[in-house]
């Protein structure tokens, strides 16, 4: 009986971690450490409003590790969220050279753990929502976590492969966008 319900619990688990994974369907992390400015809004110098692409290339300017995995599409977003109402309006994975392949053995392109991602929303408020809600599913799973950084509309997903001092330099990076 014990371990019906125990595989029962697992299996609910793992949908529930789809639905907040990555770029490629597999489970997401738990949030470490956020970081919201409700009420602002990160924009490009341009004045466009801010999408995945280009807050990744300032993050990247900040973070030579990191580099452009995927960007996701309707066509491939595994979570189905991109475009719809509070959800995320761009999305692009990326991965940290500083992560040991040995680390991911068993990972997809585009996955949290290979890099991280770069979420961005219609608003603060979802961003932060978006936040919560991965640190919700899987806070009771310790090993599962990530470091999930908001600045204004944009998520910044950050492998927990990482030390915190080398996330750290994405958060930094984050603080930066607009």
């Amino acid at each position: 009986m014990n371990k019906t319900l125990s595989t029962a619990a697992t299996a609910l688990l793992l949908a529930t971690l789809a639905a907040c994974s990555s770029n490629n369907g597999s489970s997401s992390l738990n949030q470490r450490a956020s970081d919201g400015k409700a009420g602002t809004s990160a924009t490009p110098a341009a004045g466009k409003p801010l999408d995945a692409s280009a807050a990744f290339m300032q993050i990247s300017g900040k973070v030579a590790s990191a580099k452009l995995s995927g960007t996701v599409t309707a066509a491939n977003d595994p979570n189905h969220l991109l475009g719809r109402p509070g959800q995320y309006t761009s999305k692009v994975t990326f991965t940290d050279s500083r992560i040991k392949a040995s680390d991911v053995e068993g990972t997809q392109p585009g996955d949290v753990e290979r890099g991280g991602a770069v979420e961005v929303f219609g608003s603060p408020s979802d961003a932060q929502v978006r936040a919560k809600y991965i640190q919700a599913v899987t806070k009771s799973l310790p090993a599962l976590t990530e470091y999930d950084y908001v600045n204004g509309t944009a998520l910044v997903r950050v492998s927990h492969d990482l030390t915190p001092t080398q996330a750290a330099a994405y958060k930094t990076a984050a603080d930066g966008l607009g």
